[in-house]
This record gives structure tokens, sequence and C-alpha cells, in this order.
């Protein structure tokens, strides 16, 4: 995903038009905004008396999803608050937050109300209460990732029977999933839905897809092949580091591209998992082949060491970092199952390959995405030809869970704060959970939530806002000067009584993606709101409007906006496409 600057800073008004913001190119300096229009239930932001409003805290809930087991894998139930001890940073933290999933249910954690007394007999009977709702903070975004490069075709669509019934059967109501393929870069082959059957559908058709494993697996043995018989160690060592070279920089794309998958997923609400599928990810690109230099040539005592230059540990731990800081976890699955060594292979027979070699290769594909899930909190799938029944353990995951939430000391500091869960008095279980996360500022989370809008078009919107545009006009440059108009319901919001007036403070976020997937740097700004107490009443079902112009090129566009209400604490975000210029 790419990002261009806007042409202007957003200059934010109520109800007026802000200072031009375009979604791609060059900056230049705003114009003067236009004096604001007159409302009885609204006064111009400069008129607002912003020193004497109060102060607002941002209070940081820290949610930890945690898996509780014992040693043979069996799932440990009805646990309370109070069977677990939470540390951060070696520090015991108090557990403020408690959510309990049971098969996809939550389970309540206080005795249910008393029932209320029965409707008289004329009456009709009152109807069953609808099963409990998985809130919004608790609900799965789950992005099935295939990646093509790194696995056979055959590998592939063997384990794809098993996926399918897991997405068949196993996923709660309400659960949204997604279909990528990376082909050198990631394609998105079904958007979020909450109907898993037509993703599993949809596997079907990423089985006629070309896969490059096998190609790979013929490079790495004309590879060794060459060190085989090269006939002495610099020659040996060189073709090594071409290998080494042409590995270590498909990796680079590959995790380039999860990466960027999971920064555009940090927005999303609730708990989110990749189920990563591929033959492995190598931990040191070319490993096995310094490998078969040292055994081909005893003298070559280094080249091993030389293996650790395309050590790609630390992108990884980046990754998983990443994936921590933004309430992720994976989920690896070893497509390749069980493995027979390339040395007693037709190609090889004669071949004077160590089984050491592959050994090498093996352990090194399969680090890489045992880190991904074992430090996320997530399952790695590994040495299994047949993982329908492995998939019941991840499916079991993303339906039987707690969620500790608790209220760290900082807020925002954008530090790295590692994170501890154990279960009091039992250490006979085992207790996976994310080891870690990264504290954002409120305005790295509202972006995050704006730009995976744009990219997903998934909405969370409490608050209830409404995005329009209006009558776009075209500019002598070829441009069009586009009004936004961004409807809060007023009722929404939290009003805190000051003298003879209500006071309310909104951060609006706004960006912009054009057909191409080019994003705007997302801007933002300050919106106090001030009603009078004698109309109180009459604007708690009204909407307070706030109008921003957007310069835009003619085509399809699509617009994200992100509302913060700072005294309430409550977030919301909406999107609008736009189709820009004469029809």
């Amino acid at each position: 995903m790419s990002r261009l600057p806007l042409h202007a800073l957003l200059a934010l008004a109520l109800a007026a038009s802000a200072a031009p913001v375009r979604s791609q190119g060059a900056a230049e300096p705003p114009p003067p905004a236009p004096p604001p229009a007159a409302d009885s239930a609204q006064k111009p932001a400069s008129e607002v008396p912003v020193e004497q409003f109060f102060e607002s805290i941002d209070v940081n809930v820290v949610n930890v999803d945690v898996y509780v087991t014992d040693r043979k894998g069996n799932r440990i139930r009805g646990l309370g608050k109070d069977d677990f001890e939470l540390l951060e940073d070696d520090k015991p933290m108090t557990i403020t937050n408690f959510y309990a999933v049971e098969e996809g249910g939550p389970v309540r954690s206080e005795p249910a109300p008393a029932a209320a007394p029965a409707p008289p007999p004329a009456a009709p009977p009152a109807a069953a209460a609808p099963a409990a709702e998985i809130p919004e903070d608790q609900r799965l975004h789950l992005v099935v990732y295939i990646d093509n490069w790194n696995i056979k075709p055959f590998n592939r669509n063997r384990v794809f029977t098993g996926i399918r019934e897991m997405l068949r059967s196993r996923l709660t109501r309400g659960d949204r999933v997604m279909l990528m393929t990376y082909d050198r870069e990631p394609h998105v082959r079904r958007p979020f839905t909450s109907d898993p059957v037509t993703i599993a559908s949809a596997l079907f058709e990423i089985e006629r897809l070309s896969a490059q494993g096998v190609q790979q697996e013929s490079e790495r043995r004309e590879a060794l092949s060459d060190i085989e018989a090269a006939r002495d160690e610099t020659s040996a060592l060189i073709r090594a580091r071409s290998y080494a070279d042409a590995v270590y920089n498909d990796l680079s794309f590959a995790l380039d591209s999860l990466k960027n998958t999971v920064s555009s997923l940090a927005g999303l609400p609730g708990r989110k998992a990749i189920l990563y599928v591929s033959d492995g990810l190598p931990m040191v690109a070319g490993e096995d082949a310094f490998h078969a230099v040292q055994e081909k040539f005893s003298s070559a005592t280094g080249s091993v060491l030389e293996a650790r230059n395309y050590d790609a540990s630390r992108r990884y731990k980046e990754l998983v970092a990443s994936a921590n800081a933004n309430r992720i976890t994976f989920y690896t699955l070893d497509a390749a199952g069980l493995r027979v060594s390339s040395a007693i292979s037709a190609e090889n027979r004669t071949a004077d390959i160590s089984g050491m070699t592959d050994s090498v290769h093996w352990s090194n594909l399969q680090a890489s995405i045992r880190m991904l899930a074992e430090d996320t909190g997530g399952v790695a799938i590994l040495n299994n030809n047949e993982p329908t029944q492995a998939l019941e353990r991840v499916a079991d995951d993303l339906r039987n869970y707690y969620s500790l939430g608790y209220m760290p000391a900082h807020s925002g500091d954008g530090r790295y704060h590692e994170v501890e869960v154990r279960v009091r008095g039992r250490k006979d279980l085992v207790v996976r959970a994310r080891e870690g996360y990264r504290d954002k500022t409120l305005d790295a989370r509202m972006s995050d939530g704006v730009t995976s809008a744009l990219f997903y078009d998934v909405e969370s919107n409490p608050l209830g806002v409404m995005v329009q545009s209006g009558t776009e006009t075209r500019r002598d440059d070829g441009h069009f000067l586009v009004p936004i108009h961004v409807r809060i319901p007023i009722g929404k919001l939290v009003l805190v009584p000051q003298g003879d007036r209500h006071l309310a403070r909104l951060r609006v976020f706004v960006a912009a993606m054009d057909e191409k997937g080019n994003l705007s740097e997302v801007q933002q700004g300050e919106v106090p709101i001030e009603i009078p107490g004698a109309e109180l009443d009459t604007a708690l079902g009204k909407e307070w409007v706030y109008t921003v112009s957007v310069v835009m090129r003619k085509g399809p566009q699509k617009l994200a906006v992100g509302v913060r209400d700072e005294v309430g604490q409550t977030s919301s975000f909406a999107i609008r496409t736009l189709n820009v210029g004469p029809r």
C-alpha cells in the first residue's frame, strides 16, 4: 500500500467549508476559510472559550486474549477474573475488565437478574430472549492468508479440505472472515464477510491459481548440486551467496506483505487473527546452502557463520511486535507436512547430499512460522499431513478464550511493554497470550481506524456518524472541490454542563483513497461544541454538522471519517464511496 500527501492540511470549521483537501498530489498552502454560517445551536470555533473547557483524559484499556489448556491440550473453562494474575513489565496489574467466551458464546460473570413479573393472562406470551451477542470489541476478524509464492500447489490444495471444514462448521455467528493470497504482492480474493461459507467456497478458486513453491524447490536443488560439483571452496561459497541473495530478496517481499497486512488491520475493532498457510519461510536465507559448503569442504569452517549475514530474525521480531501492538494473533500452518529428504529423491539419488542439509533447511523454514504463532499467543501446525484435527485446536481458540483488560499507568507513550499472564496456583496449566504490546497514542489509534475502514469497508459506528457529499465544483486545474458533510447525532454525545451552556469536544480524522489504492495522509482537527442550556432538549434530537471541502481527481474515490468523542471516550468510523466528476 502506498501513501500520497494531501494537497493541503485540514482546516476545520463548524458548518462552513474548511480549507480544501486533495486525496492526491503535492501540498499547497490552503486558502483562507470563509466565515462560518450563523446557527442558533452553534458558534464559530474561534468564539468557543476552549480555555475554560475541562481537561479530557484518554482512558486506555489494554485487552489481552488468553487461552488456557492442560498439558494434553484440553481446554480449561470456568475460570474467573480472580483466577488470573497479569503482569506488565514484571509489575502486577489490576484486571478491570473480564470477559469469557465458551463455544462462541459469552459466559455470564454475574448471576442473572431476577425474572420480570409474568404478564396478565390476556397479554400475548413474551418472546424468548435472543442469544447474547458478542460485543464489537470482542468480535473476531479472521484473515485466511495463502502464501502462493512459498507453497507447492499439491501441498496447498491438500490442506484446503481441513480449512474449509473449519470455516463451515467451527466459526461463531458474526465472525468476519477475509481471504487473501500472496502472489509476489497481496491480493484480497474475498473481502470481510460474516458468511464463512463464502470464503470456504472461494478456496476452490484458489486451487486453480499457480504457486511458486515448485520453482523455488527446483532452484534450491540446482544450487546444492552446483555446490556439490564445485572444485574449490571459493567457487562453492560464491554459489551459496548467490542463492542466499535471491532467497533473501524473495523473503523481504513476503515479510513486507505480511507487515503491511498487519498494519492495515490495526484499526479494526475487536480480536484479529491471521491463519497463515505456506510451506514455511526461512529464518536465515540460504542457511542450508552454507551448511552444504561446509560439508563439502571441511576447511570452510566459516561458511556457516557467513550465513548469519542473511539472518532475518530481526524482521520477524518487528512483525511480531506489530501484531502484538494491534491485537493480532498468528496461527500458522506448514502445508508441507511430513517431509522426505531430497537426498533420496530421484533427482538427487546419485548425489552425495547429506540428510543434515535437508534437516537444517526444514528447521529453518519452521522456526519462523513457529515464532510468529507462539510469540503472538497462537498455534503453529507443523509436521502434519492431515491438519484437519489440528485446525480444530485453532477453532477452539477462536471459540473459547478469556479476555483480560487493564488500565496501565501510562497512556500513549509509544513504548513496547511486556505482558505475562498466569493462572494463580496452577503451574500445571498452559497459558498462551501475546507477549507484549506497543502503547499507541490516541492519534495513532484513530489513524489506524480510518486506514482500516478505507481498506476493508468495515465500519464501527456507535455514534451513528453519517457522511454525505455536496455539490462538487470543477476547478481550473481539472480537479473537483467536493463538500463533505459529517453528520453527528448530538444525542449520542456526552455533554458537560458549564454555566448556562453544555459543552462537548470532538476530534475528526479524515483520509481518502483512490481506485488504485493510493492513500492520503490522515488529517485531523478539534471540533469544540457549545449548546445553550435553553436549547438542549431540542438539540438532542438534531445533528451537529461539520463540513470540510476535499479536492479530488475525477473517478472513484473512497473517503473515511473517524470521529472521537473525547468526553465519552467513544470512537466511530464511517466510510463513503464517491464517483467524482461527470458520469
